[in-house]
C-alpha cells in the first residue's frame, strides 16, 4: 500500500494505509466474529457497525457500458468491440465504463437493495464464440482464444485503471468455463478433452489472469465433463495457480442462483448444506443466490459448519479475498482514493459520447463491396433506408439506458442534409388489424405494425404509439411497452394459421392462445387451439410494396436487417439456425429487385447465413448493436467519411453448411471455428474489406530455425497503395506441418491494427515465442513444441493468406507414449469415437463412457510403447447392469490383446479394478485402441511387467 500519515492512535491497524495490505486484512479479520465472517459470504455482505465497516455488494454489470443503473453511455456490444481488433480503443471504452461506474457508486441510489452500486464489475466475458447460434453470442469477443485474451486483457486494464495501489473498479471474468449454450444450460455438460481444455477454453482466460489485470472470476452455470462448474477443481488448479505470481488472489463469485442449482436442478448433491460446502471448498467466495435474502444462504453454510462439512479456515480464506479486494478499491482509505472525486457529470459526458461514436465506427465490418460504397453524398440525392431496424436502436439485457438514440436513418439524414440529400424511412413491415370473429372488434381497438425475428416469432407494435403489445400478469393484453427489455419477455407472438383462413394469436412465452369470453374480454388463457379465438387478419399497409416503391424512387437503398437482442437468441435461448428471418429475407430480395444499388446492413448480435445477399448485392456490411451513436457511425462509413475498420471476430458459415451439434464442445473432432472447420466459409474469421488498397511486402523471419524454447522475430512491410487513408489488421497465423497430432488448419499467433495514409509504408515487427507453436501433449500432460516444420503466414483473414515463410523448430524427436509401469488417464486419448467425458468423482478427476451404451465406443492412444507388458489393469465403475453386457477390449490394429468383463459396482462413483494377462509379453510401439461396450465408466489403465 502507499505510504501516508499514521492514523490517529485510537484507530485500529486495518485503518492504517501505511501498513502492508496483508497486515491490514489480517487485523480486520481478527476483529470480526465468526458469525460476521460467515455472513460476508453472501452477495449482500452486511455492515459491521461496531467496526464502522460498511455493507458491500458484489457485482455491477459493465459489459459494454454501465448497465442496470439508469442512463449511461452505451457502447457497441462486446462482439462489436471484438470486431474492432483494437486493444487501445477497448481499453478506453472500459475506462469510460469504469468512470461512470464510480460516478454511479458515489452519486446514485441503487435500483436493487440499499448497498451502493458495486465497484466490482462483472465483465469482461471471455467465453469463446465456438457456436454462432449461442444465445449470448453478443457477450463474447471472438471465437479465437488469442484474440479474446488480448481484447479481454485490454478491457480489464481499462476497468482497473493504472494506479499502483487502488483499483478504479474490479474486473471479474465471466463465465468459467466452456460455456457456449443456453438451452438447458444449468443441466448440460460440456465434454472437453484435455487438448481442447488447454489449447482453447483455458487459453482465453490464462493470459488475462497471468497478466494480473483481473481481480476475480465468475463460475458458469453449466457442467464440464459431468461436474458443475461451481465445484470444479479447475478454479484452484488453474485459475488461482495462474494468479499467484501476480501477488493477488482472485475473488471468485457464483452466478445467480447457481449454488442452489447444485441441488434443485442438477441433483449433484442431496442437500444445500452439502452443495454450498462443496462450492466454498472448491473456491467460490461469494454466493449470488436468493437475491437479497442472505438468511437462506448463510443458514445453509452455518449448517455446513455444524455438520463439519467446512471449517472456519474455509470461511476465512474466502473472506480474506473479499476484504483484500475492498481495500484495493479504496473503501477503507477514502481520503487517499484517487477516484473519489469523480462526479455525476462523468456519466454521458461529451468525451464519452465521442468515444461511443469512435467505437461504433471502428467495429463496422465491410463484408462485400462491388463498388457501391462509399456512397457519394453529392451525387446521391435520395436514399431509402428500409427495414425493421432502419429507424430504431435496441438495447440488450446488459445494456444501460441509452441517453439518446441515433438510428441509421437519423444518421444518414443528418449527414446528407448539408449536401441537399434526403432520406426516406420505410420499416417494410405490414400494418394489420386483427378482428375478432366473435365480436367483430379489432384487437385492442387499434392497428399493429408486425415485425418478424425468426421462427415466425413476431412483435406487434401499436401503429399510433409504437408501443409493443404485451401479455399482462392477469393474462390480458395491452400495447404499453416502450421497448423489449425484461427477463420474462411477454411481447412476442405467433400468428398461427387456422383451417378457415383466420389466425390464432399465440404468446410465445406461455404457449397459450388469445381467447374471447362471453363479455368480449380478451385474455391469453386458451391452452389448446380449439379453445382459441379466431382472428381475421386485415392487411392495412403492405410493407413489402411500400418498401419496393421507396427503393424504386431512390438513388440507392440501405436495407437494415438483423435481430432484436431480446428475441430468438438471448440469455436462456439459443438460435435454431443462422438463417435470416423469413419476412426479412423476402423484404431484402424485393428491394434489391427494385433497386440494384442496394446495400445490406446487418445489425445483429451474431452471424447470419447471407449466401443470397453475397451473390446478388453489390454491398454487405455488419455491425453489432452499436449503442447510442450507431446511426452517426454508420452514416460516416456508408458515405465515406470514415473507413470500415472492423474485422470479423468469428466465422460466418454458409447456409448449406451443416454445423456441428451445439453440445459438441470438441472443436477438434467436430470441426468448430476457423481452426478445424474444413468447409469454406462465406466470410472467414478476420475478414473485412477497406475503401483503400493494401500491399504486403517482404515477410521475413530473423532466422530459419529456433529451438523449442526460442523466439523468432517476424517482419512484414505494409503499404497503403490505394487512394485514401485506411486501416488494416495484419494477422499472423502459424501452422504445423506433418504434425503427429491433429493440428489446426491455421492458428492466430499475433495481430496488429495499423492506420496508414495513402502512399505510406510501414515495417511491422512481431516476436513469436516458440510457445505460439505449442500443442497440449496428452502423453506428457504439458504444452510441447514438437521439432519439425512450421509455417508463418501474414494474412488478411484466416482464409486470405498473402505471404508465408517456413520455420524449423529444432530439438529431440518426441518419445513414444509411456504406458508400461505408469497409470494412464483414459481422458488423455489421442482420438475417440462416440465417447463422452464424465466426472470420476464429485470432487475431481475425469473418466470416459460411451455416448450411447448400446453402441461400442473407442479410444485411441497413438505410439504407445508396450514393451514388456504382461498384464493390464483397468479402473471401472458401473452402477447397474445394462442391456449391453459391459466389457472392454484392448486392441493393437486388428490384434485383440485382451478382453475384460466389467463388474457392477453399484454406483457411478464406486470404482474398482479389473485385470487381464496377455498370452505373451508385448513388444514394440503400437497404436493402442480401447473398445468400450456397455454403459460403464473407465478412468485409467496400467500395464505391468513380469518383474
Amino acid at each position: 500500500m502507499s505510504s501516508a500519515s499514521a492514523p490517529a492512535d485510537d484507530l485500529p491497524p486495518f485503518r492504517d494505509p501505511a501498513l502492508p495490505l496483508c497486515k491490514r486484512v489480517d487485523d480486520l479479520i481478527d476483529r470480526l466474529t465468526p458469525d460476521e465472517r460467515l455472513e460476508m459470504l453472501h452477495q449482500y455482505s452486511p455492515a459491521v457497525p461496531r467496526l464502522d465497516v460498511a455493507d458491500f455488494r458484489t457485482g455491477s454489470e459493465a459489459l459494454h457500458g454501465l448497465a442496470w443503473q439508469g442512463v449511461a453511455t452505451a457502447f457497441p456490444q462486446a462482439v462489436g468491440l471484438g470486431a474492432s481488433w483494437d486493444e487501445d480503443l477497448v481499453r478506453r471504452v472500459a475506462e469510460a465504463t469504469s468512470v461512470e461506474l464510480r460516478a454511479s457508486h458515489y452519486h446514485r441510489k441503487p435500483l436493487i437493495g440499499s448497498s451502493p452500486n458495486s465497484l466490482q464489475a462483472w465483465a469482461p466475458v471471455l467465453n469463446l464464440l465456438r457456436d454462432p447460434r449461442w444465445g449470448r453470442n453478443e457477450e463474447g469477443y471472438s471465437e479465437d482464444p488469442v484474440h479474446t485474451a488480448r481484447i479481454g486483457e485490454a478491457f480489464c486494464r481499462g476497468l482497473a485503471g493504472d494506479h499502483p495501489t487502488y483499483l478504479r473498479t474490479a474486473p471479474v471474468l465471466k463465465h468459467f468455463l466452456a460455456y457456449n449454450n443456453e438451452d438447458d444450460r444449468c443441466t448440460t455438460s460440456s465434454a472437453v478433452r484435455p487438448r481442447v481444455l488447454h489449447e482453447y477454453d483455458l487459453a482465453a482466460f490464462r493470459p488475462v489472469v497471468a497478466a494480473g489485470v483481473a481481480t476475480g472470476a465468475m463460475a458458469a452455470y453449466n457442467l464440464v465433463n459431468g461436474r458443475p462448474c461451481h465445484v470444479s477443481p479447475l478454479i484452484e488448479d488453474e485459475l488461482r495457480r495462474w494468479a499467484r505470481p501476480t501477488g493477488h488472489e482472485l475473488f471468485v463469485v457464483s452466478d445467480a442462483e447457481a449454488p442452489s442449482n447444485l441441488v434443485d436442478m442438477e441433483f449433484y448433491y442431496d442437500d444445500h448444506a452439502a452443495s454450498h460446502a462443496a462450492a466454498l471448498k472448491a473456491g467460490i467466495d461469494s454466493f449470488t443466490d436468493h437475491g437479497e435474502d442472505s438468511a437462506t444462504v448463510i443458514g445453509r453454510l452455518r449448517e455446513a459448519l455444524e455438520r463439519g462439512l467446512i471449517d472456519q479456515q474455509d470461511v476465512d480464506r474466502s473472506i480474506r479475498r473479499q476484504l483484500e479486494l475492498r481495500f484495493r478499491l479504496g473503501e477503507f482509505d477514502p481520503e487517499l482514493d484517487p477516484y473519489a472525486g469523480i462526479g455525476p457529470e462523468a456519466i454521458d459526458s461529451p468525451e464519452h459520447r465521442e468515444l461511443a461514436r469512435e467505437a461504433a465506427i471502428e467495429s463496422v465490418v465491410l463484408l462485400k463491396n462491388a463498388g457501391l460504397l462509399p456512397i457519394d453524398p453529392d451525387r446521391t440525392r435520395r436514399i431509402a433506408v428500409i427495414g425493421p431496424l432502419a429507424d430504431t436502436l435496441c438495447e440488450d439485457w446488459y445494456s444501460g439506458d441509452m441517453p439518446y438514440r441515433v438510428s441509421i436513418a437519423d444518421g444518414l439524414a443528418a449527414a446528407l442534409g448539408p449536401h441537399g440529400g434526403q432520406v426516406v424511412r420505410v420499416a417494410g413491415t405490414d400494418r394489420i388489424a386483427l378482428r375478432s370473429r366473435t365480436t367483430g372488434e379489432p384487437l385492442g381497438g387499434t392497428e399493429f405494425d408486425v415485425a418478424e425475428w425468426g421462427q415466425e416469432v413476431l412483435t406487434l407494435a401499436d401503429a399510433g404509439t409504437g408501443r409493443f403489445l404485451s401479455v399482462k400478469e392477469d393474462a390480458t393484453l395491452a400495447a404499453d411497452r416502450e421497448q423489449l427489455k425484461t427477463w420474462d419477455l411477454n411481447e412476442t407472438f405467433r400468428l398461427v394459421d387456422a383451417e378457415d383462413g383466420t389466425v390464432l394469436l399465440q404468446a410465445v412465452r406461455t404457449g397459450r392462445y388469445a381467447a374471447v369470453d362471453a363479455d368480449g374480454q380478451v385474455t391469453v388463457t386458451a391452452e389448446a387451439p380449439q379453445d382459441a379465438e379466431r382472428w381475421r387478419r386485415e392487411l392495412l399497409r403492405d410493407g413489402l410494396a411500400e418498401a419496393v416503391a421507396a427503393a424504386a424512387e431512390a438513388d440507392a437503398a440501405v436495407v437494415v436487417l438483423g435481430n432484436h437482442p431480446m428475441v430468438n437468441g438471448r440469455e436462456t435461448e439459443d438460435r435454431l439456425d443462422t438463417a435470416l428471418p423469413r419476412m426479412q429475407d423476402a423484404l431484402l430480395r424485393a428491394v434489391a429487385a427494385a433497386r440494384p444499388e442496394t446495400a445490406l446492413l446487418v445489425m445483429s448480435s451474431y452471424p447470419y447465413a447471407l449466401d443470397w445477399a453475397d451473390e446478388h448485392l453489390p454491398a454487405v456490411l455488419w455491425t453489432s448493436h452499436g449503442g447510442q451513436e450507431t446511426g452517426n457511425a454508420l452514416a460516416a462509413v456508408l458515405l465515406g467519411a470514415a473507413e470500415p475498420a472492423g474485422r470479423l471476430p468469428q466465422t460466418w458459415y454458409r447456409g448449406e453448411d451443416p454445423l456441428p451439434e451445439p453440445l459438441d464442445y470438441d472443436i477438434i473432432k467436430a470441426g468448430w471455428t476457423y481452426q478445424y472447420h474444413r468447409a469454406a466459409p462465406l466470410y472467414p474469421f478476420g475478414h473485412g474489406l477497406s475503401y483503400t488498397e493494401f500491399s504486403y511486402l517482404d515477410l521475413a523471419l530473423a532466422q530459419p530455425a529456433i529451438d523449442q524454447d526460442g523466439t523468432v522475430e517476424v517482419t512484414v512491410s505494409l503499404a497503403n497503395t490505394g487512394p485514401r487513408a485506411g486501416t488494416e489488421v495484419v494477422q499472423l497465423y502459424v501452422r504445423a506441418l506433418d504434425a503427429r497430432y491433429e493440428a489446426p488448419l491455421r492458428r492466430l499467433a499475433d495481430f496488429r491494427k495499423v492506420r496508414l495514409e495513402a502512399g505510406q509504408q510501414q515495417e511491422l515487427t512481431f516476436r513469436l515465442p516458440a510457445e505460439r507453436f505449442a500443442h497440449w501433449d496428452v502423453a506428457t500432460g504439458a504444452f510441447t513444441v514438437d521439432p519439425g516444420g512450421y509455417e508463418v503466414t501474414a494474412a488478411r483473414s484466416a482464409e486470405h493468406p498473402l505471404l508465408t515463410a517456413p520455420l524449423t523448430v529444432t530439438g529431440a524427436a518426441p518419445e513414444p507414449r509411456v504406458v508400461v509401469g505408469r497409470r494412464t488417464l483414459t481422458v488423455d486419448f489421442d482420438d475417440h469415437t462416440d465417447i463422452t467425458i464424465v466426472d470420476a468423482t464429485r470432487i475431481d478427476g475425469d473418466a470416459v463412457t460411451p455416448r450411447d451404451p448400446s453402441l461400442p465406443a473407442a479410444l485411441l492412444f497413438r505410439r504407445a510403447d508396450l514393451t514388456g507388458a504382461v498384464e493390464v489393469e483397468v479402473e471401472t465403475a458401473l452402477a447397474e447392469p445394462g442391456d449391453t453386457p459391459a466389457r472392454l477390449e484392448l486392441r493393437s490394429g486388428e490384434r485383440l490383446l485382451a478382453e475384460i468383463e466389467v463388474p457392477v459396482t453399484g454406483d457411478a462413483y464406486a470404482w474398482t479394478t479389473a485385470s487381464a494377462e496377455f498370452a505373451a509379453p508385448l513388444d514394440g510401439v503400437h497404436d493402442l485402441a480401447l473398445i468400450l461396450h456397455g454403459g460403464f465408466r473407465l478412468a485409467g489403465f496400467s500395464f505391468a511387467t513380469a518383474g
